[in-house]
């Protein structure tokens, strides 16, 4: 078929697709006249034997070719321009290596816990055949190998919700028929967005939030994020006057309002939701007749007092099982962050509502957890003796490392909000900008990312209000890195303030070899514009 009979032919498939759509698809019809545009251009140029026609033909193509892609490829609704990505992208074009990079930039903008695979590494040591794929010494790699139901192996079902329940102190307990296996928490909160809401309804999500949400909730399933307004003034706790002003604002955009998520404990704050929280989201789900999704995938990560409690508790203390609520209330969970384990992709969905179970099972289908890690990881979470030593160490292991990164601020003079939980920090460096915008905002995390090597997140990546904010890893890397991470931002603070004092230009505090002539491209695109368009 030669290029004009290839672009006649996709310009009649677009004029059926216009004709049976809506009157209002401005940008197919748009599409036509430019596909019928440049069509009759090719075809003239063919007629008059232009001898730049091969040259047109292929521009023509390659713009043709952006009609023939869907609108989810063609448009920027990923969230991949994020500060939180993007930061990603610089930390591994000049990643930090003791030896061969030493003047890199710092990872410690990635929720990752490294600090116990020791322990890991140990069990899988004195415990072979699971790893090996054996059963009592005889190979079953043939039976993992082959095709598996998609609602998961029984046996690695059961030892989760045990998992679950022993994190919790065994104050709830859990039905693995309620439980669904998703390939990681991502996996789950968008499967669960495809079963509570359809395109166009909103979820509302306290402030600040996961930055990952934008792309998890909203990027396939077309639902909405409303955010509920929460401020420093309060330590970011959820107040009910926040909560009705949300819902208030969804209702003046037209958007129908299908539940509240909430992360517990928090991501990016490292807080825990007090019992009066929970008691306020279970009143307001109820007097709506709308979901609550609970994110607890940090929930084995609280390392100090108060203590986590998860919803399931409270439901059960205010007697809502078995009500019209108790299956409103729906879990995810994963073993990324409790046990490290990210690259193992398992995440599971708990509810009570049968036909979300049934419906999330289906769609659990295009993406399953593999029959080898669940064998695997059934015999370790069967180990009981293994998960509570893990758990107590693990716990007492990140709060040592929560605290030297607090000491650490503090000797430079940054504050953090108190926290309990997680593998970071929320931190408050509104001092340190020249201005109270999210512009200054932005300015100073590009210091921090160039001059001083850190690769952190700014608190407008996840949609916090106030500018000054940043979320700062500990659990992902060495404790010496973290040392010396703590000494750059020392040495940037004392340079700040000397700078200010003596109107001097700013210096960079790392190596000649280190230094970055200019910013790359996509620092620009992080206007104060382009921000505000996010939010």
């Amino acid at each position: 078929m030669c290029r004009f009979q290839l672009i006649w032919t996709h310009l009649c498939e677009l004029l059926v697709s216009v004709s049976s759509s809506s009157p209002t698809t401005r940008e197919k019809e748009f599409s036509v006249f430019s596909t019928f545009s440049y069509a009759m251009s090719i075809r003239s140029q063919a007629m008059c034997g232009s001898a730049d026609r091969e040259v047109l033909d292929d521009t023509t193509l390659g713009e043709i070719r952006v009609t023939m892609l869907s609108e989810k490829v063609t448009s920027n609704s990923h969230g991949q321009d994020s500060s939180y990505f993007l930061g990603w992208e610089e930390y591994e074009k000049n990643p930090y290596d003791e030896i061969k990079n030493p003047n890199g930039i710092i990872q410690m903008g990635l929720a990752e816990n490294q600090l116990s695979f020791d322990l890991l590494e140990s069990w899988l040591a004195q415990n072979a055949e699971p790893a090996a794929l054996k059963k009592d010494g005889i190979s079953i790699f043939k039976e993992l190998a082959l095709f598996q139901d998609y609602h998961g192996l029984p046996s690695f079902k059961n030892a989760l919700v045990q998992f679950m329940s022993e994190i919790r102190g065994n104050k709830v307990t859990f039905d693995s028929n309620k439980l669904v296996l998703t390939a990681g928490a991502t996996s789950a909160n968008e499967t669960l967005m495809f079963c509570l809401a359809d395109p166009g309804d909103a979820f509302l999500l306290p402030t600040p939030y996961y930055p990952g949400f934008d792309r998890d909730l909203k990027w396939r399933t077309g639902a909405k994020i409303v955010p509920i307004q929460c401020w420093s003034s309060n330590g970011f706790r959820i107040t009910e006057s926040a909560i009705e002003d949300a819902y208030d604002e969804a209702r003046r955009k037209n958007l129908r309002v299908k539940g509240v998520l909430v992360t517990n404990p928090s991501n990016p704050l490292g807080t825990t939701l007090t019992r009066q929280e929970l008691n306020l989201l279970i009143r307001f789900i109820d007097a709506k007749g709308i979901h609550l999704i609970s994110d607890e995938i940090y929930s084995g990560t609280v390392f100090d007092s108060p203590g986590f409690v998860s919803v399931m508790e409270v439901l059960t203390e205010r007697n809502y099982v078995n009500s019209d609520v108790w299956d409103r209330v729906h879990i995810v969970y994963s073993l990324s962050k409790d046990l490290g384990l990210p690259g193992f992709r398992v995440g599971a969905i708990y509810s009570n509502d049968e036909l979300v179970v049934s419906a999330a099972t289906k769609m659990s289908s295009f993406g399953l957890v593999s029959s080898q890690t669940q064998y695997l990881l059934s015999a370790l979470l069967s180990d009981k003796k293994f998960t509570k030593k893990y758990v107590a160490k693990n716990q007492k292991r990140l709060k040592k490392r929560h605290d030297m990164l607090v000491k650490g601020l503090r000797d430079a003079g940054i504050k953090c909000l108190e926290s309990n939980a997680s593998l970071f920090c929320w931190v408050d460096m509104r001092h340190l900008l020249s201005s109270n915008t999210l512009q200054a905002e932005i300015e100073l995390w590009k210091k921090i990312v160039y001059q001083v090597g850190l690769n952190i997140s700014p608190g407008s990546s996840c949609h916090c209000t106030e500018p000054g904010w940043f979320r700062i890893c500990f659990a992902n890397m060495a404790e010496d890195t973290l040392k010396l991470a703590m000494r750059r931002v020392k040495m940037f603070i004392d340079s700040t303030v000397a700078d200010n004092a003596s109107d001097h230009s700013p210096k960079h505090y790392l190596s000649k070899n280190a230094k970055r002539k200019g910013f790359t491209k996509w620092v620009f695109r992080l206007s104060f514009n382009d921000r505000q368009r996010e939010r």
